[in-house]
């Protein structure tokens, strides 16, 4: 057993329930591909995973710091979670876990080429700028469709996250990954929570925050709900519209949280239809209550997308409303 378990742990028990360890000498490390609060991923290959001759090209989530228990436990939680996730077409799969020894535990999961959405959606610019000071130019530039199907990928996983009682509390485009194909998928559970009996989680600890995606209920009361993932979706929706931007674009983290309080909320991308900005406002409605349920969200992008006319009309993006789109990090609370 792994000197980072205690005997008798949970995760390590359901490791070995659903039998998904790899021998640490059937995993190769490859490049770097991210790095979160505590995690760094790396894509790799693994031999002879689930029953595969040759080597299957993986992620690899690992830690920075492995005498920190703190970050060790984050981990394990991590992968506890997803461990407890049936397969769904819009969340990261699990493929495996590296725990049974004393090495640094690895969590294997799918590898997606087209890496995280927001540098996914900041990439495609410069193809935008490309499209429309040449209409007749033929581009791979993202579409209205394109980015509408972006949104209902991310609200369907959602929807079936929620339906596990399983909340994210983290839910950003730099924690989407985009497949060959472009469908998205949801990923990073490191804050995620298994909320199957109270279907609400108080965060106990203090730390670095995600303020910008944050509900006026989870800033100031510590508490998370689906329906303040709800309101991080809506927050997430903002990014796709306005192809990756930093939200509450020249705020600070303490603006954004005095402004929050006061009632305010991101105004409308000029480029954006009302009915769309609706569903975002509908997402930011101060009684939890009132915001959609992640079901509720798929009909809306449906029926949206069932429509014949531009939901986003991409030529009116204007770039220099939304500069600070390097400005994000995960803000300290204030």
């Amino acid at each position: 057993m792994s000197r980072f378990y205690s005997k008798g742990a949970p995760v390590y028990a359901i490791v070995k329930e659903k039998n998904v360890e790899v021998l640490r000498q059937n995993i190769k490390i490859l490049e770097k591909i991210g790095s979160g609060a505590y995690g760094q991923v790396y894509k790799g290959s693994v031999l002879q995973l689930n029953r595969n001759q040759g080597w299957t090209t993986v992620a690899i989530k690992t830690i920075k710091d492995v005498e920190n228990p703190a970050v060790i436990k984050d981990l394990l939680d991590e992968l506890k979670v997803m461990l407890e996730l049936s397969p769904h077409p819009n969340v990261v799969s699990l493929l495996g876990s590296c725990t049974g020894d004393d090495g640094v535990p690895m969590i294997i999961m799918e590898y997606l080429p087209n890496g995280n959405l927001q540098d996914f959606l900041r990439n495609d610019r410069s193809k935008q700028k490309m499209v429309y000071g040449n209409l007749h130019g033929v581009s791979s530039s993202l579409t209205s469709r394109n980015l509408m199907k972006f949104a209902l990928d991310i609200a369907n996983g959602m929807m079936f996250l929620s339906s596990m009682s399983i909340l994210h509390r983290d839910l950003a485009a730099r924690n989407i990954l985009v497949a060959e194909d472009k469908t998205c998928k949801i990923s990073d559970f490191g804050f995620a929570k298994d909320v199957i009996e109270s279907h609400q989680y108080e965060r106990k600890t203090q730390g670095r925050l995600p303020v910008r995606w944050m509900s006026p209920e989870a800033l100031y009361d510590n508490i998370f709900t689906t329906q303040s993932d709800v309101w991080a979706y809506g927050v997430l929706l903002w990014e796709i519209v306005t192809l990756g931007s930093t939200p509450y674009p020249g705020m600070s983290a303490k603006q954004v949280m005095e402004a929050i309080t006061e009632g305010y909320r991101m105004p409308q991308p000029p480029h954006c239809s009302q009915d769309m900005y609706n569903l975002m406002l509908s997402c930011w409605e101060d009684n939890p209550s009132s915001r959609p349920s992640f079901k509720a969200i798929t009909v809306s992008l449906n029926d949206l997308l069932s429509r014949d006319f531009e939901v986003l009309t991409l030529g009116k993006f204007e770039e220099k409303l939304y500069e600070d789109i390097d400005q994000f990090r995960l803000d300290e609370k204030c």
